[in-house]
């Protein structure tokens, strides 16, 4: 996929905020996402499955995945926070909101917008394996491939991402730019 520039005056939705360029456009985007679907409902021919989204980043990949998923399944989701502000991870996490979903027994695949510091991920594997599931495994919409201690590898990657700061489609800086209907790499 080629990648362009954009002017923030050009969409509306960038509140005159430029961006370097857009790192994957809506359709390049909805084809993979299909890709995964389809990927995601040939591992899991049987046993109960559980879609747990990590918020608030993954809302929408996890809304457009799940109905890509030709099997039954549940959802449900988890809140940490780990970014604030800023545009790198604080290294701390907030377990703000734990799924009601009974765990044990089930297929969990916990979906992520970007794996990047790995720190969320880890702490949060560690926090669902004690819950006993049948299988626990991630999906990941972007994976930068810049962590040194993830010790959980990610199953389904949609794409890796470049070394950047990356916007829209779910993720945000300072809960803005979520909106974008493609990721960007902000300035």
């Amino acid at each position: 996929m080629a990648t362009r520039a954009v002017e923030g005056a050009a969409d509306p939705r960038l509140s005159g905020r430029a961006v370097k360029r857009i790192a994957f456009d809506e359709e390049t985007i909805a084809a993979r996402v299909r890709e995964l679907g389809g990927e995601i409902t040939a591992a899991y021919p049987d046993g109960k499955l559980l879609v747990l989204g990590l918020l608030k980043g993954s809302f929408i990949f996890l809304s457009d995945l799940v109905r890509q998923i030709s099997r039954p399944l549940q959802v449900d989701f988890l809140v940490a926070a780990s970014y604030g502000d800023a545009m790198v991870s604080s290294g701390t996490v907030r377990l703000v909101y734990d799924p009601e979903t009974e765990l044990e027994g089930k297929h969990i695949l916990l979906v992520e917008d970007i794996v990047d510091s790995g720190r969320t991920l880890n702490r949060l594997m560690a926090i669902l394996e004690e819950r006993k599931p049948r299988s626990l495994e991630i999906c990941a919409l972007l994976h930068k491939r810049i962590a040194d201690g993830l010790k959980h590898e990610t199953k389904f990657t949609g794409f890796d991402a470049p070394n950047e700061f990356l916007v829209g489609y779910g993720l945000d800086h300072a809960e803005n730019f979520r909106h974008l209907p493609y990721i960007a790499s902000l300035q």
